[in-house]
């Protein structure tokens, strides 16, 4: 069964670019985005990769960390990263960890137990469901997932801008409306009342009964 939001991403040991990490234990007590890649050397996912890295530094300013996976071997992804710079003038600064066998993969529930174990031979069309995007938080449960089509280049500014509603909503009794970005007015969430809205935020616009819009708190 596929994960959903609030279950507990699975923990794992796993070979990285910057060596063996335990999943839960690297993410520590901040956020983590695990994006995934059905093969390496493959153009699409050599584009994402390179955006990823240009923008480690607005993660960190998330207390949120990177970290790609792709169904490859480690040795195949340091050979891999010199193309990613190459189209990006990014250097992968984030790990990347090496499923050779396909364990993280069938964990994540991104390729079915009948996948076999290991990568070889296999083409990036066996591995077209390991397009995963997942948001995972210092309570080591699952915040959001996405996943593409292998056409379908990721767009990083989404996943950011959605880590930002995660935070932000995990503070404050506030949903977020659509297309919302940050600084923009917010929902009050209908467990709210009329008076603690009030004492909360302030003055707030009722559009609808149960519709409430307030100033972005904090």
């Amino acid at each position: 069964m596929a994960l959903r939001i609030n279950d507990t991403a699975p923990d794992f040991t796993a070979d990285t670019t910057e060596g063996k990490i335990d999943f839960h234990e690297w993410i520590g007590d901040g956020y983590a985005v695990l994006f995934s890649h059905p093969k390496d050397f493959t153009p699409v996912c050599t584009t994402e990769l390179g955006v990823m890295a240009g923008m480690t530094e607005e993660f960190a300013k998330r207390n949120a960390k990177i970290i790609g996976i792709s169904v490859d071997p480690v040795e195949d992804h340091h050979r891999w990263k010199s193309d990613i710079e190459t189209v990006s003038g990014n250097t992968v600064n984030y790990p990347m960890i090496g499923d050779g066998d396909l364990s993280v993969a069938k964990l994540y529930e991104m390729l079915p137990a009948s996948a076999g174990a290991s990568s070889e031979g296999r083409t990036p069309a066996d591995n077209a469901t390991v397009r995963s995007v997942f948001i995972i938080g210092p309570d080591k449960k699952v915040k959001l997932s996405l996943t593409y089509p292998m056409t379908t280049g990721r767009n990083f500014d989404e996943i950011l801008r959605a880590l930002d509603s995660i935070q932000l909503t995990a503070d404050h009794q506030v949903a977020t409306p659509a297309n919302w970005k940050h600084g923009e007015d917010v929902i009050i969430t209908p467990a709210v009342s009329n008076e603690d809205a009030k004492n909360r935020f302030g003055d707030f616009d009722a559009v609808l009964p149960y519709l409430r819009k307030t100033a972005q708190p904090g």
